[in-house]
């Protein structure tokens, strides 16, 4: 589910900045706090094929959780059946027993 709600919310959100050494010099903080605030990504261009990207900590951890539960074809599986039976419905809900 949580793999869902990423990609989810990625889709949604998919805001890609890019700008050059020069320009994030001039205006670092405004372009630190689009990333932070907003969900972007920032892509510094460095010349010809080559460049830096920024995101966000959230954004990175979220990243990393997605690669950590997809590093087995067993998680991938099983995520994959709970996003289909999210998307159909036939999924249920239990309570959690208090100890």
């Amino acid at each position: 589910m949580y793999l869902y709600l990423y990609s989810e919310t990625y889709k949604t959100n998919n805001i890609m900045l890019t700008t050059t050494i020069s320009d994030f010099r001039k205006d670092i903080k405004q372009y630190l706090d689009r990333v932070t605030e907003n969900f972007e990504t920032l892509i510094i261009n460095r010349g010809k094929d080559s460049g830096v990207v920024i995101m966000s900590l959230d954004e990175y951890n979220s990243l990393n959780a997605t690669y950590h539960e997809l590093s087995s074809k067993t998680n991938e599986k099983r995520l994959d059946s709970a996003i289909e039976k999210l998307k159909t419905g036939s999924s249920f809900q239990k309570d959690l027993l208090e100890l």
